[in-house]
């Protein structure tokens, strides 16, 4: 399945508005370009915002994490108008199943990502629904599992593959990835896989925060 990023039409509709959404708190081989005017329902005040919702599998690891370093990252980020990358983005995560919903998240992931510098803003899980494909610009997945998930899901709401393209792997993101795809479950490891997940989010969401300062 091609990991191109889409050139998308404006887009009204609902979006991910859970509540570990935020207005960003926000390789060569992707092509395109985001930005989009939504609806009511869509992310707020916003012409050209662009929605990233990253998906694990129990969203308590590694997508919040994700969400997190993608967060900080774009307030880092300056674009070339002087303003930041996260003032053009709408971040968030989900899971691909409702085993965690409203649970916060996993403490091991918390504490890593503080041992870093980035902040749990109040993270509570989540799982994906099929109406957010119409308003997600990108649905960053952490593994395969996930990624095939979101087909089948995405295929049966549209009937087709028009969202396809939307569904992205984390790691494609990574020159450094070579041939690895997957961010691996930390879940049943100890803080030193809490750690190890952590500099492959961190990787791959440098090189995602690049990918988006270059279209939006």
């Amino acid at each position: 399945m091609s990991c191109r990023a889409p050139t998308l039409p404006s887009i009204e509709g609902p979006g991910p508005n859970g509540q570990n959404e935020s207005v960003s708190d926000g390789n060569d081989q992707h092509d395109g370009a985001y930005g989009h005017t939504h609806g009511a329902d869509g992310p707020p005040d916003g012409v050209g915002l662009v929605r990233v919702c990253f998906v694990c599998t129990g969203n308590i690891c590694r997508s919040p994490m994700g969400e997190a370093v993608l967060r900080q990252l774009a307030e880092q980020t300056i674009l070339g108008d002087g303003t930041t990358l996260a003032e053009r983005l709408v971040v968030s995560s989900a899971g691909t199943s409702g085993w965690h919903v409203g649970e916060p998240m996993d403490p091991r992931a918390r504490d890593a990502l503080a041992r870093r510098g980035y902040a749990d803003r109040g993270h509570r899980a989540q799982s994906f629904e099929t109406r957010w494909f119409d308003a997600t610009d990108l649905v960053v997945c952490m593994d395969r599992g996930h990624q095939q998930t979101l087909v089948s899901l995405s295929r049966g709401r549209a009937g087709d593959d028009r969202y396809l393209d939307r569904l992205v792997m984390l790691r494609s993101f990574d020159p450094r990835a070579g041939g690895a795809v997957d961010v691996p479950d930390p879940y049943y490891g100890d803080d030193a896989e809490f750690e190890s997940c952590l500099d492959l989010v961190e990787a791959g969401c440098r090189g995602l925060a690049s990918h988006l300062a270059d279209r939006v």
